[in-house]
């Protein structure tokens, strides 16, 4: 019989498994001696390495096994399941990796809070006992927050018409995503999400959905809603509805950029007032970075996008979304291509597409200049090419020092939000958050490598959600100011 696991055979084809990636095989085949012996060369030759196998269910005629083999990628895997299915007489049942696995039957699910075991437990959760707590929200709607899930409730809004990485691949395809959002929320800020996947890309009838299933959610959060709809959508249910409404891909993102900028100029002893920065990328995300970093002081904002620096009266590829940002925007209204303005930037900011600038374009930045190349997976510029030449450089990717990641932001602002139940999320309340962010790193731990925190920092929503809290206070758009006793008979 071969050995369980095959290296003598793993250099086939120049594959060489590193136990990064494994898939499980669910393999039928006869029961007769030999068979798991040709089970495990066939994937030895095929250059997998077998790490486990396990009995499903066995009689005197068939055997079913679950073999987790070790590959290079699921390419790989491909190759190592069509060998087996060349075996006579073996069925693969069915065959999936560790992603796929850890997705069937989907993410997420409902627990109820109370026991429901007795005729007691529900008369008072259901009928007739719950029909005094809707008369009580009917006399007085304010008091959904206390009396229903509405409190601690999110809804997670998209058509999958720009999902990360993936672009438009739809409502259906977006879910996943969805639900991995909804374990964040959950994960690191208690909060109950809920993904609302629409099939529709019509403004008009996105906002109307909005509208209808807001009663029973604190906050909206839109995501991977293309640009330019989301912005006309955000600013539309912003001012039709009376709960915060977030697009994390514009202002998420803002957010942690900002904090990332707030403790990379620390380093570099550079007041805010008195940098330039260069953005990459005028779509959703560079629209709100614009935003939030004037809100934070930054004066000289430039912006670039395919068709060049963004200006008032440029000829080409103009929106509403972007006669504003050239208004507000690039003191001057000086024209350009992307190398035309980073010359002379202390910051650039990508949030385009891969290998747009060298680090010749770089070389031209002031002193100390700050590269954050967020485009993913593939940045901007790799962040190789920038040794020696740029001071401070972070990325979106996990793989390399200072990720932006949007996490660090939205759990801990929406349950702020919830915590006062504002009625809006303002550029206060955005800058707060970024403070928040960038305080958590310490000045004894600050440096080149580390000016934002782990997104499995635990304390990173707990201070989000205070600071966010007590911005919504001091600008008025808190409605729950301090606790009162309530009264429920």
């Amino acid at each position: 019989m071969a050995r369980m696991t095959s290296k003598r055979n793993s250099a086939v084809e120049g594959i060489v498994p590193g136990g990064g990636y494994t898939a499980t095989v669910r393999a039928e085949y006869p029961n007769k001696p030999g068979m798991l012996g040709r089970v495990a060369s066939t994937i030895g030759e095929a250059g997998g390495d077998i790490s486990s196998i396990d009995l499903v269910s066995a009689n005197r005629d068939v055997m079913v096994r679950d073999i987790t083999v070790g590959a290079t990628d699921s390419a790989h895997a491909r190759k190592i399941i069509d060998a087996l299915k060349a075996i006579p007489g073996l069925n693969v049942r069915s065959a999936s990796d560790r992603v796929f696995l850890a997705h069937l039957g989907g993410k997420i699910e409902i627990h109820n809070r109370l026991p429901l075991a007795t005729r007691r437990d529900l008369s008072t959760v259901y009928t007739p006992g719950v029909a005094r707590v809707s008369n009580a929200i009917h006399l007085d709607p304010e008091v959904a927050w206390t009396l229903t899930t509405k409190r601690n409730a999110v809804a997670i809004v998209t058509d999958g018409s720009a999902v990360l990485g993936l672009g438009d691949i739809g409502p259906a395809a977006a879910l996943p995503v969805m639900e991995g959002k909804a374990m964040l929320f959950k994960e690191f800020a208690d909060v109950d999400a809920w993904p609302l996947c629409l099939d529709t890309k019509d403004p008009d009838e996105i906002v109307r959905i909005v509208k209808a299933i807001a009663p029973g959610f604190g906050g909206i959060n839109l995501e991977d809603i293309s640009a330019p709809r989301c912005f006309e959508i955000e600013q539309r249910l912003k001012h039709e509805l009376d709960i915060a409404v977030f697009h994390d891909d514009q202002h998420g993102t803002a957010v942690v950029v900002l904090a990332a900028l707030l403790n990379a100029l620390r380093i570099v002893e550079k007041p805010i007032d008195a940098i330039k920065v260069t953005i990459c990328g005028v779509g959703a995300a560079g629209t709100a970075i614009a935003g939030v970093l004037r809100a934070a002081g930054v004066q000289n904002i430039v912006g670039v996008d395919v068709n060049g620096i963004v200006y008032p009266g440029r000829p080409e590829g103009m929106n509403p979304a972007l006669e504003r940002f050239a208004s507000e925007m690039n003191p001057g209204g000086r024209p350009g291509t992307i190398h035309d303005a980073i010359a002379g930037a202390d910051v650039f900011i990508g949030v385009s597409a891969p290998r747009l600038i060298t680090a010749d374009d770089v070389r031209k930045m002031n002193s100390d200049a700050i590269v954050f190349a967020l485009a993913n997976p593939d940045p901007e510029i790799q962040p190789e090419e920038l040794e020696g030449v740029a001071r401070i450089i972070a990325t979106g990717r996990s793989d390399y020092p200072n990720q932006i990641n949007n996490v660090l932001c939205f759990p801990g602002l929406f349950r702020g939000v919830l915590d006062v139940r504002a009625s809006d999320i303002n550029e206060a309340m955005k800058v707060a958050a970024a403070h928040a962010i960038a305080g958590i790193v310490g000045k004894n731990e600050l440096s080149e490598e580390y000016i934002i925190p782990s997104v499995f920092n635990r304390n990173v929503a707990r201070a989000v959600a205070r600071e966010v809290s007590d911005a919504a206070r001091s600008t008025g758009v808190a409605r729950r100011t301090r606790r009162r006793p309530a009264v429920f008979l």
